[in-house]
């Protein structure tokens, strides 16, 4: 019998390609790496009721204060993309924020990702030169620019602007108001810059048949309590309000990023900043810093805690100029601070 060499090694190679593992396609990922996460993110559950028949929102409303003016289309959306990943679905924005560059901005992204009815969109009207103020024709043709720079037909929250117009009579434009809420511009007001007997008076014409003001809007955060912490918290209190309060990290300050004039600059932002950089600012942020290291998390986070502890707060209006800001703020939402380490905070803050 006849030997062939050359098929008994085609045979043993046979055999051991068989037993080899197949090469991996090209762009396969190891089978070692990390399984990436699917599906909604666990934020996606966390919901809470903004008013008296308001939508379902996450606790953590992201502003579009800089879009526009610090953040560029590119890295806004990036911003956006970050926070509904991570459960997030109201987005704020004002026809006052960069001229209107920031409604632009949202409403391309809106439109881009086809997430409008997902979101639960609010908008500050009144601060817009093109249409100023609150006056009946001005706040329907501010809407409708809104409206178009948004690319959507109805604003979810409109918050009406006060600190932009404190001449228009509070009737008319609640009258106003009622007309854009039948048309099906807006689906619930809210307030920005009123004050208490204002709102008392806003309510008196609900009971008429007016709008009901069911959300506000108040500069509010640790070193900022003398605005709330008065007539205004009482009167929102009585009226069930939900209050979104903004400037919750205080132009950053309260990040902990900022604790040196000289890393401030001589900019709008540099000029806030270092409004803060004092010995009260100083024991502020040290004491966000000791909670943040108890319980592990960062300075930005402690401070959305401690607004989200304070009664009627619902939802922080929070603004980032990186994605990985909004993470850091996300996390105050799952963060519960004890009556010590908010009693430390207040204390460093007086």
């Amino acid at each position: 019998m006849a030997f062939d060499a050359d098929a008994t090694l085609t045979q043993h190679e046979t055999r051991a390609d068989a037993a080899a593992p197949a090469a991996p396609a090209p762009g396969t990922p190891h089978p070692s790496a990390p399984i990436p996460v699917q599906g909604p993110g666990v934020g996606n559950d966390v919901r809470v009721t903004l008013g008296e028949g308001g939508p379902p929102v996450f606790p953590l409303v992201l502003g579009g204060g800089e879009f526009g003016w610090n953040v560029d289309l590119e890295s806004s959306h990036d911003i956006l993309d970050t926070y509904v990943e991570l459960g997030g679905n109201m987005v704020h924005s004002s026809d006052g924020y960069a001229g209107g560059r920031s409604e632009h901005i949202i409403g391309q992204w809106l439109h881009s990702r086809g997430l409008r009815d997902d979101v639960v969109l609010a908008d500050r009207i009144g601060a817009n030169p093109d249409n100023p103020g609150l006056g009946p024709v001005n706040l329907v043709r501010a809407v409708e620019a809104s409206l178009t720079r948004l690319r959507t037909d109805r604003i979810d929250v409109l918050y009406l602007d006060a600190v932009a117009d404190s001449t228009t009579a509070l009737e008319d434009t609640l009258a106003t108001a009622e007309w854009l809420v039948e048309a099906g511009k807006v689906r619930i007001v809210g307030a920005a810059g009123y004050t208490a007997a204002q709102l008392v008076e806003a309510r008196i014409f609900a009971s008429a048949g007016y709008p009901r003001i069911t959300v506000l809007d108040v500069p509010y955060n640790v070193l900022r309590r003398h605005e709330f912490d008065a007539d205004l918290k009482l009167v929102a209190g009585a009226q069930g309000m939900a209050v979104t309060p903004s400037h919750a990290l205080e132009h950053g300050f309260l990040s902990g990023r900022h604790r040196t004039k000289g890393r401030s600059g001589f900019s709008v932002r540099g000029a806030q900043l270092a409004a803060n950089i004092n010995r009260r600012g100083s024991r502020t942020l040290r004491a966000l810093d000791a909670v943040g290291a108890e319980l592990g998390v960062p300075d930005a986070a402690v401070a959305v805690a401690w607004l989200l502890a304070q009664k009627q707060v619902v939802a922080p209006i929070v603004n980032a100029f990186a994605p990985h800001h909004v993470e850091e703020m996300v996390q105050g939402v799952g963060v519960q601070l004890n009556r010590a380490q908010l009693a430390e905070i207040a204390r460093a803050a007086q």
